[in-house]
C-alpha cells in the first residue's frame, strides 16, 4: 500500500503556494483500518505540507513507529521549497523543472521527512506522475531505491507532462547505474480488442472518439477499455475485470491507487458527499477481500517488492517476482492529481 499523502486543494483552480491544509490526515484511519484488517501495511508517500506540519505527520509517525505503515516521498513542486519557479501547469510536473531546482526541492522534502519521521525515505512518487530526464540521477544521488511514478498506457503530453503510452505495468530498473526500481501503477487493457490496444486506444482518445463518446461505448460493448486499479471513479466490477484479465495474462504484481484527501468528502472530484465516501471505502474493502480470498493474493511493502526483484545482484537482468502458482502480490498505492 503506497498512499500519495498530500495537501487539500481545489483541483479546478490554478496552483497556489498557500493551499497547504492537511486536516484530512486525522481521518486517514477510515482507510487504514480496512487495510489493517487484511494485513496490509501501507506506505504513505508524503509531500512537504504533510511532512512539515505536526498535525499531519504525528498520526502517521505513530503508525510508522508501531510497524503499521512505511513512509515515502511525494513531491508537489508548487508547495515545496524553494519557491523559485513560476507557477504553471508545466512546472507542476517536477521533471520539467531545471535539474538543480528539482534536486533541491526533493532534497528539502527528503530532509524534512527524515527529521520529522525519524527515517530516511527510499521510495518516491513524483507529483502528477511528473518524472523527467534528470529524476533517476537525482533519486540515486539522494539514496532512493524505488520510484512509483509511471502510469502505463497514459499520455500527459497535452498538459506538458510525461508520455507513458509505451509503458506497461511491469517493473524495470532505471537511473544512471540502473539502481532505481520502477514499480508502475497498475493500469491494464480489457475487452475483446485489448491486444490491439496500441492502435485502438489512440483512436478512442482522439478528438473524434471523445466527441462521439467512443471510449464509453466500446467499454459497454466489452470491446476495449483502459482501467486503472483505483477506487476513485472505478467500480468494483471494473477492478475485478481488470484483475482477472491481468492474472490470466500472468501478471502477479498489483498496485492499487487513491489520493489521501479522498477520505473526507469535498476534497477530490471522486468523493463529494457522504454517500460517495461510503462507496469509496466499500470498493477498497471489497477489492481487498476479493484479491486476498478469491485470487489468493498477499500484501507486500514496496521494500518487499524491491528485495524480490533485487535477487543476488542489482542489475537489469534481475528476474521479476513470480509468486507460487496460487499466490500473487498486491501493492496498494495512492494516486496523484
Amino acid at each position: 500500500m503506497v498512499v500519495d499523502t498530500e495537501e487539500e486543494f481545489d483541483w479546478g483552480q490554478p496552483f497556489s503556494r498557500s493551499a497547504t491544509q492537511v486536516s484530512h490526515i486525522k481521518e486517514q484511519y477510515r482507510a487504514q483500518r480496512i487495510l489493517q484488517r487484511y494485513g496490509i501495511k501501507p506506505l504513505y508517500a508524503v509531500d512537504f505540507p504533510v511532512a512539515s506540519q505536526e498535525q499531519a505527520y504525528r498520526p502517521l509517525r505513530e503508525w510508522l513507529e508501531n510497524g503499521q505503515c512505511d513512509i515515502g516521498a511525494h513531491l508537489h513542486p508548487w508547495v515545496n521549497p524553494p519557491d523559485e519557479e513560476e507557477l504553471s501547469a508545466r512546472n507542476s510536473f517536477p521533471g520539467n523543472l531545471p535539474e538543480p531546482l528539482e534536486r533541491e526541492k526533493l532534497k528539502r522534502l527528503t530532509d524534512t521527512i527524515t527529521t520529522n519521521f525519524g527515517r530516511r525515505p527510499t521510495a518516491y512518487r513524483a507529483g502528477r506522475y511528473g518524472i523527467g530526464p534528470a529524476t533517476g540521477r537525482i533519486l540515486e544521488e539522494l539514496g532512493y531505491q524505488l520510484d512509483t511514478s509511471v502510469v502505463p498506457f497514459t499520455n500527459f503530453g497535452d498538459m506538458a507532462g510525461p508520455d507513458f503510452s509505451a509503458a506497461t505495468p511491469d517493473p524495470f530498473w532505471f537511473g544512471p547505474t540502473g539502481g532505481i526500481l520502477e514499480v508502475p501503477l497498475t493500469v491494464g487493457r480489457c475487452g475483446i480488442l485489448r491486444r490491439r490496444g496500441d492502435a485502438v486506444q489512440p483512436a478512442l482518445m482522439s478528438g473524434v472518439g471523445s466527441r462521439f463518446h467512443l471510449p464509453g461505448l466500446f467499454a459497454r460493448l466489452g470491446l476495449f477499455e483502459r482501467i486503472r486499479l483505483t477506487p476513485e471513479g472505478v467500480s468494483f466490477a471494473e477492478l475485478k475485470r481488470l484483475t482477472d484479465t491481468l492474472l490470466a495474462s500472468g501478471k502477479c504484481l498489483f498496485v492499487f491507487s487513491y489520493h489521501s484527501p479522498s477520505v473526507v468528502p469535498g476534497n477530490t472530484p471522486y468523493v463529494r458527499d457522504e454517500a460517495q465516501l461510503q462507496r469509496f471505502l466499500g470498493v477498497i474493502d471489497r477489492y481487498c477481500e476479493y484479491f486476498m480470498t478469491v485470487c489468493g493474493g498477499v500484501g507486500s511493502t514496496l521494500e518487499g517488492v524491491y528485495a524480490a526483484y533485487l535477487g543476488p545482484t542489482r542489475d537489469a537482468s534481475a528476474k521479476p517476482f513470480q509468486g507460487s502458482a496460487n499466490r500473487s502480490i498486491v501493492v496498494l498505492r495512492a494516486g496523484d492529481r
